[in-house]
């Protein structure tokens, strides 16, 4: 079915779901949306399942017609969402008719939104995702006047609008702890380095995107390098360059590299780095293997709550 007219597609709006994680040893990153937790949440808020594909708005600019009547959610950043030019709520379900205009005309506090319909957007599958991976020519980025369609629902409509209450949601604003597990190469870099890295705060550089997340900060010395025979680079490591700034690899990131990577993040906190824009504050905090898998056990188990709650509304 038809659901929305593009008029503005904005800086980078793709459609984005769980993504396709597995696939690394064959070269393609998972991909998916830079924030999880708030692209799962905008699904659930229209009764979606929460891996349904939505789109992933960055920064402003990105404008829309409603073509038919339409359930929809939109989570994640301020980026001054409007509604026929009136402000409306983020976090919520709400209902539109046909010639409704949604806009984002400002980034007020984080850099990505996302837009979740019933019955979740229709967008071609490669290798069991939905998900846009530019530089894979897997999918593309929406264009003006294309036209969005919806899938069929899967599920049961909710019986009335849902929220998500504000302490429930996400932080996209203060200097966000970024936990780090050290290594594969930290022999790579002093002790003066790795202090450096984990007493300095680094500001999100806007050379960042999908692929690597590049920082301003102090740069971190290295004992030898920076340059190492390529290896694997998982999600969310972090590699440091000659110039000593740290550069995180995510959704879209490569899978090999030749740069020393002094730490990994942990898993949970990738959203954290999703929700950065440029210019925003974060720090490093190296942390074990078995803290990261319970900050990884806990956050699982928080959304399963959340899940239970948003469907009982």
């Amino acid at each position: 079915m038809k659901a929305f007219l593009v008029h503005n597609p904005g800086p980078l709006s793709t459609v984005q779901d769980a993504g396709r994680p597995g696939l690394r040893r064959y070269g393609i990153p998972p991909s998916g949306a830079m924030d999880q937790f708030s692209c799962q949440v905008a699904n659930l808020l229209v009764g979606n399942a929460p891996h349904v594909p939505a789109i992933e708005i960055t920064l402003a600019g990105f404008t829309i017609e409603a073509l038919a009547p339409m359930l929809v959610a939109i989570t994640g950043a301020d980026l001054g969402m409007r509604v026929n030019d009136r402000p409306a709520a983020l976090w919520a379900s709400m209902s539109l008719r046909p010639g409704d205009i949604i806009q984002f005309t400002s980034a007020v506090m984080g850099s990505r939104s996302y837009l979740a319909m019933r019955g979740g957007v229709s967008a071609a599958e490669f290798l069991g995702s939905r998900s846009t991976f530019v530089k894979g020519n897997m999918g593309r980025p929406l264009n003006a006047r294309e036209v969005i369609h919806t899938g069929a629902p899967t599920a049961k409509a909710p019986a009335q609008h849902r929220s998500l209450a504000p302490e429930l949601r996400p932080a996209f604003s203060g200097a966000p702890a970024i936990h780090v597990i050290p290594g594969p190469q930290a022999e790579y870099f002093t002790a003066r380095g790795m202090t450096t890295f984990i007493e300095s705060v680094y500001r999100l550089s806007p050379q960042s995107d999908r692929q690597g997340l590049r920082t301003d900060g102090p740069a971190i010395e290295i004992a030898k390098g920076p340059d190492i025979i390529s290896d694997p680079t998982p999600l969310g490591a972090i590699q440091v360059p000659a110039d000593g700034k740290p550069i995180i690899l995510h959704r879209d990131g490569q899978v090999t590299g030749g740069y020393a990577k002094i730490g990994v993040v942990a898993s949970a906190d990738l959203d954290k780095l999703g929700r950065l824009a440029p210019g925003d504050p974060m720090r490093f905090e190296m942390i074990t293997p078995s803290d990261a898998a319970v900050l990884r056990a806990r956050s699982r188990a928080q959304l399963n709550i959340l899940t239970a709650a948003l469907i009982a509304q």
